[in-house]
């Protein structure tokens, strides 16, 4: 399953081009995507169809954008709301932010930023809701950044421990090497940096996969790694 799939974003904008435009690249990207061309339209989507994000276009037929993002914050104070605007001044900035919004865009932008700054707010979302995973006899303390595995302290570097954090995310779900360069390191491409990947993430098995426990972190040939038991039993 892709990572980003359960993701169901709404865009809120009245310009035909830009709507299909940001529809089709974040369908292509792997988001769940419904549309509106009005603020109206796009309150309504909101109580029926419940996203998990809002693309809000400023400059909307009828009600004005901040309007609907007051109206969207009284229904759903948790929704994560994107102001996407040709509204470039400073103060527009910080009225949109500080109306609920937890992002702005100023028209024309990169769709890759788009795409980055929505990874970026749903793994701070993520983090707030997930300060603990446990997996097996794995426990890890997002907030204290701790991990114990069978009772014992497990010391990482900071990068190992984004990588267990990357892959607790998506526990059970194979990541490939190029999802793991762009979430961990920020790069768009990974065959560069595959050694480096491949490098931390011995490292990193070499320390959870202690002995006479059951081994947490796999390589999947083709697809990449992924964290979970799986059905050998632990060596003796």
């Amino acid at each position: 399953m892709h990572p980003t799939e359960k993701i169901h974003i709404l865009v809120i904008e009245d310009e035909p081009k830009v709507n299909l435009s940001l529809r089709q690249g974040l369908m292509e990207a792997g988001y769940k995507v419904t549309a509106a061309s009005s603020g109206e339209e796009g309150c309504m989507l909101v109580l029926q169809d419940m996203p998990d994000i809002v693309l809000l276009d400023l400059n909307l037929p009828g009600q004005d954008g901040l309007e609907i993002l007051k109206i969207l914050r009284k229904h759903n104070p948790s929704l994560i709301v994107f102001i996407i605007t040709a509204r470039d001044h400073i103060n527009d900035r910080v009225l949109g932010l500080d109306t609920g919004a937890n992002d702005y865009l100023i028209k024309p932008f990169a769709f890759p930023e788009l795409l980055a700054r929505i990874r970026a707010v749903t793994r701070r979302e993520q983090y707030q809701r997930i300060m603990e995973y446990t997996v097996a006899d794995l426990n890890v303390d997002i907030v204290g950044r701790k991990v114990r595995r069978a009772g014992q302290n497990i010391e990482l570097t900071a990068r190992e421990f984004e990588i267990l954090e990357f892959l607790l995310r998506n526990n059970g779900r194979p990541v490939s090497r190029q999802t793991i360069a762009t979430e961990v390191w920020n790069v768009q491409r990974a065959t560069p940096i595959d050694n480096v990947i491949d490098v931390h993430i011995m490292r990193l098995r070499k320390k959870i996969n202690l002995q006479n426990c059951i081994p947490l972190i796999h390589t999947i040939r083709g697809l990449g790694f992924m964290l979970g038991p799986d059905n050998h039993p632990a060596p003796k």
